[in-house]
């Protein structure tokens, strides 16, 4: 459970406001992140998440250390992945500290599974990836957790997802080739 700080420490000037607008032109999925175990039940809306590995099953999630919720998930050490369709972006904005939701409150409002760690799994999810702690990185200000899958569920095929672009949240729908 360790990493490396970025070299030259704080970064300061220009490049971080001009870096925060290039992320914010960097669409990403949006996602709830649950876990339950001994710390408790915890949960955060995420776009800093993707595949890592097809072998072994693994993804990365990135969450901010400043997080009341970080150890919860650093203790417990499992979690799920909850893709969100368009149907559950009221979730996304409870699960990111935007309504008057509080911790536990915010598991209220929709139904949940558990799948093989134990980890809240959303009923209507496009898709839940139930996954292993295996590893986390300290880097800058967040963690990087590294997760194996232990469960996938796929619901909902043919729902609507949801990504974050210019910030906001924006529907996908359909393919197009490159």
């Amino acid at each position: 459970m360790t990493g490396s700080q970025p070299h030259g420490g704080n970064v300061t000037g220009p490049i971080v406001a001009e870096f925060r607008e290039a992320v914010y032109r960097l669409a990403a999925g949006v996602n709830v992140v649950t876990t339950d175990g001994p710390a408790g039940r915890a949960g955060f809306t995420a776009t800093a998440v993707c595949s890592l590995s097809m072998d072994p099953p693994s993804l990365l999630v990135c969450m901010n250390r400043a997080s009341e919720q970080n150890g919860v998930f650093r203790t417990n050490r499992s979690l799920c992945v909850n893709i969100l369709s368009e149907n559950h972006q009221e979730r996304a904005a409870e699960f990111a500290g935007k309504t008057a939701l509080k911790g536990q409150e915010r598991f209220s409002t929709a139904s949940w599974d558990r799948l093989v760690t134990g980890a809240p799994a959303l009923r209507g999810a496009l898709c839940c990836i139930d996954a292993e702690v295996c590893d986390i990185i300290e880097f800058g200000s967040h963690d990087i957790f590294i997760c194996q899958a232990r469960s996938v569920r796929i619901d909902h095929q043919d729902e609507v997802g949801v990504v974050y672009f210019q910030r906001g949240v924006h529907l996908i729908s359909g393919t197009s080739g490159y």
